[in-house]
């Protein structure tokens, strides 16, 4: 989509990143970071105008900070916030969601303001106390929690995970009727303008914005809405880009239209989880972010404070079902919202099941009878949990997740690779690759995968590109600073090893299982029978529709045997693997 310039005037002259702090309602205070000249934000945009990181200030009887800034702000921004308010008088900071361009300043405020309680959806507490690494004072709140800050400020939360974040909540003033979003209804824009003055100039950005965000999410969009529809909203304060007041009702049709119109084609799953008790939370958001990577829409729903009405609802728009096991002591919530689920399935549906963790969950394998019973397709197996949630279970519910998404997805898998056109697809099919399988380990967490669209592609550093496709398990090990082995293939023994790492192994485990290995010298498994292998650490991401290229600089490498070949793959079709 076509972007619009700013003029020359609504740039500085000098440097590029500025602070404009304004006030937009009785004793609050808006802290708008402009970084005038950034050209990309994350793999997602392409901005022409740069963008915005917004923050507010509320004074009330106590004081709320809602969000920080990008850490490149850092100095600038906490000489600002100095300036409008006492570190000790500060009570609360409201996070948002903890994406690094809105939490990018959390530690800094946390070791300025000593009396400051951190207030978050209770994934977003989690997340911080791994980021922060130092104790805080937290609140968790949820869905229609109020926070009374004095002078008439009630502050009331409403969730709306999955926008465009799992730990994503909104925050509604009483006084002002200011609605803070976050990156809800936001764009990236960077002028002096503080509002909506130009719809026109802003639409563009508005739903190129949307289209790279929130379109995925269009459920969780139009649950949003649902929610907030009965708060008076006299001005919306985003997290990027200016603050919408003067055409709100048409930016709220917008998001609404476009919602409306994705959702009838997406296929949807619910995943159902009890929030106050064991590890329901946490490990839903596991499930839900493999499901997403396969491209299928995931709407996360709390038992305990979910309509009856909504819960059917739900179930019945949906293709597939996850449902956490409610716990025991909570019998009454549990067996309503249960007999809401059961009876709006159908057969059609596929579903999994997984334990909070709490040590009372409603027994699982009654229910998993019921509903194999009922014609339901198992996508995984049920998730058992013994222990505190560690990264290896983690990675279990994302790998459970991916397995239900690529279930739900095969059929349209298969009429793309059906639709390209035949020369085309055989003429990229001669496009050929070495075979090489890719190990990686984090902690406890190990993975691999077959891969051969593999390509050095530096020389100074030495370093290689890997293609891996979205919905690999292995990709949540292949950020920004990991390590991983890449074993290349001998010609000798290439197929027994094709054949091991190309089998479905259930979530959870043991792709080694069987094959010879030794340990790297970040952990990472080298195959015995490998002609040669290379240590290696990832230096970027680079976004590529259905895949991710991972740039990897060449720590270190040997060759098993200098006579040897490396296995080579010839593909006949260039539409799938």
């Amino acid at each position: 989509m076509a972007t619009l310039s700013a003029p020359a005037s609504d740039r500085p002259l000098n440097g590029r990143l500025t602070i404009q702090s304004q006030e937009i309602g009785a004793e609050t205070l808006a802290l708008r970071c402009l970084d005038w000249n950034r050209d990309r934000f994350d793999i997602e945009f392409g901005l022409e105008d740069g963008t915005t990181y917004n923050s507010f200030l509320i004074y009330g009887e106590k004081t709320a900070l809602i969000d920080t800034s990008h850490a490149k702000f850092g100095r600038l921004y906490l000489d600002a916030l100095a300036k409008n308010i006492d570190w000790f008088d500060l009570d609360y900071l409201i996070v948002s969601h903890t994406e690094p361009d809105h939490s990018g300043l959390v530690k800094e405020v946390l070791a300025l303001a000593p009396k400051v309680t951190v207030v978050g959806a209770k994934v977003a507490i989690q997340f911080l106390e791994n980021m922060v690494h130092q104790p805080f004072y937290s609140q968790v709140v949820k869905q229609g929690d109020r926070i009374d800050l004095g002078n008439d400020h009630e502050l009331t939360f409403v969730s709306a995970p999955n926008l465009h974040w799992p730990d994503t909540i909104l925050t509604h003033d009483a006084k002002t009727n200011i609605l803070f979003t976050c990156d809800v209804f936001g764009m990236h824009y960077c002028n002096d303008l503080l509002y909506d003055e130009e719809p026109d100039r802003l639409a563009p950005h508005f739903q190129y914005y949307y289209d790279c965000l929130m379109r995925p999410n269009s459920r969780s969009v139009l649950s949003a809405l649902k929610r907030t529809a009965n708060l008076n909203v006299q001005t919306i304060a985003t997290g990027h880009g200016p603050l919408l007041e003067q055409h709100i009702p048409d930016w709220i049709d917008r998001y609404r239209d476009w919602s409306e119109q994705q959702a009838q084609l997406d296929q949807l799953v619910v995943v159902f989880y009890e929030d106050g008790y064991g590890h329901g939370e946490i490990l839903a958001q596991g499930i839900a972010q493999g499901i997403t990577k396969t491209g299928v829409v995931v709407e996360c729903v709390d038992l305990e404070t979910a309509d009856p009405h909504d819960l059917r609802e739900l179930v019945q728009m949906a293709a597939g079902i996850v449902l956490g096991m409610p716990s025991q002591s909570n019998l009454a919530t549990a067996h309503t919202a249960l007999s809401s689920i059961l009876a709006a399935v159908h057969r059609k549906q596929t579903v999994g099941l997984f334990e909070s963790g709490g040590g009372e969950d409603e027994p699982i394998y009654p229910l998993r009878s019921t509903l194999q019973e009922m014609g339901l397709t198992e996508a995984f197996s049920p998730i058992l949990v013994k222990d505190t949630p560690d990264r290896d279970l983690m990675q279990h519910c994302e790998e459970a997740g991916i397995d239900l998404g690529q279930w739900l997805t095969r059929d349209r898998t298969i009429q793309e690779i059906k639709a390209l056109d035949t020369d085309l697809e055989l003429a990229l099919g001669r496009l050929s690759g070495g075979l090489y399988i890719l190990t990686a380990q984090k902690g406890e967490v190990s993975n691999a995968m077959l891969a051969s669209w593999v390509t050095q592609a530096s020389l100074e550093p030495l370093g290689v590109a890997v293609a891996v496709a979205k919905d690999r398990a292995i990709e949540s090990l292949l950020q920004v600073g990991d390590r991983f082995v890449l074993n290349i293939l001998a010609e000798e023994t290439a197929q027994h090893l094709m054949r091991h790492f190309l089998k479905r192994f259930p979530p959870g485990g043991d792709r080694f299982a069987g094959v010879k290995v030794y340990a790297s010298s970040h952990g990472a498994s080298i195959l015995a029978e490998a002609l040669a292998y290379l240590e290696c650490q990832v230096t970027s991401r680079l976004e590529c529709s259905d895949h991710w290229v991972i740039y990897s600089t060449v720590e270190q490498g040997r060759v098993s045997n200098l006579d040897g070949l490396t296995a080579v793959r010839h593909r006949k079709v260039g539409n799938h693997y």
